[in-house]
């Protein structure tokens, strides 16, 4: 069978997350294009996140329900990955021309997949792509547009981690996500390492709602920031870039404190010689760039650095 031009398959990995999955569900079902199948990962549940997936797999075909024994720890960043992967495992991939890793803690805007999908084919160098994140303020206790909002000042120089949209050719050719908690940022690198592009888009069609701050980990988000902090070391992050990215980090909230979290992580993992991810050419490349973005600027370290299509 030819897959449609537009079809696209969204994978959720999920786990407790009732406070914000009607509100996910809602955004994506009055989606101008719908997916053609969505393969929702209860990664074993205990609140009534059960019941609420139910409710709307009753009511729409396109909506798939895998339940996962939920007996193990929650391990944030390779848990979410294994809980990806289980999903994927259960489709034809090359059905799709599009695959998506989305969270369960999002309201998209209603055109959201069409746009992406448009600047696929627009692009055909484009691997991956996604539009920015903003999260409520504390005053904007209903967390609706209406309110104000605060961005999570992602670079647009890569697809953000709680919506992965992907042209499923550069999916495969990047051998997908690592399992490990810096994978939604090797993976667009990896994408740069093979001609491809990856990109986010600051634009009112594409903002969307993230019910849940990045880096708010279940234990807290300074532990959320500690443990991005070591994923950038475990990455092969270059600690002048580190050192940057922390001192930006402490202009956003949570002022101060967000960043130097970052830094107590990364060092921690420094000097207790914390394992790296075993790929020398890709550490490298990474690197490279990032000392070029310090010395010339993302925008034209990206555009440097990004190779012919292979």
């Amino acid at each position: 069978m030819t897959p449609s031009t537009h079809h696209y398959c969204l994978i959720t990995p999920c786990r407790d997350e009732s406070a914000y999955a009607r509100r996910t569900l809602e955004s994506v079902t009055r989606q101008s294009i719908p997916p053609a199948l969505w393969v929702i990962v209860d990664d074993g549940s205990t609140d009534a996140t059960p019941d609420i997936l139910a409710d709307y797999a009753s009511r729409f075909d396109y909506i798939r329900i895998l339940r996962r024994d939920g007996s193990t720890q929650r391990r944030v960043g390779p848990g979410v990955v294994d809980a990806f992967y289980a999903g994927l495992d259960t489709i034809n991939l090359d059905r799709f021309p599009f695959l998506c890793k989305l969270d369960l803690d999002l309201d998209l805007p209603p055109r959201y997949f069409e746009i992406l999908i448009d600047r696929m084919y627009a692009n055909p160098r484009l691997g991956t792509c996604s539009g920015k994140p903003y999260f409520p303020a504390p005053t904007n206790r209903d967390k609706s547009f209406a309110g104000p909002l605060i961005s999570e000042a992602c670079g647009d120089e890569m697809s953000v981690g709680m919506t992965k949209f992907y042209r499923t050719t550069c999916f495969k050719q990047i051998n997908g996500f690592v399992r490990s908690v810096m994978w939604d940022g090797i993976d667009c690198h990896r994408c740069r390492m093979l001609g491809w592009i990856a990109r986010s888009w600051d634009e009112p069609d594409l903002r969307f709602i993230h019910l849940r701050p990045m880096g708010a980990s279940h234990r807290g988000i300074l532990t959320g920031r500690a443990r991005h902090g070591q994923g950038q070391y475990f990455m092969g992050t270059d600690p002048l870039y580190m050192l940057a990215s922390a001192t930006y980090r402490m202009t956003r909230r949570p002022y101060i404190l967000g960043g130097a979290a970052m830094l107590v992580g990364y060092t921690h993992a420094m000097l207790t010689r914390h394992p790296r991810y075993d790929d020398p050419t890709f550490r490298r490349f990474l690197r490279n760039y990032q000392r070029q973005c310090l010395i010339k600027g993302k925008q034209t370290a990206t555009q440097t650095l990004t190779p012919p299509p292979q």
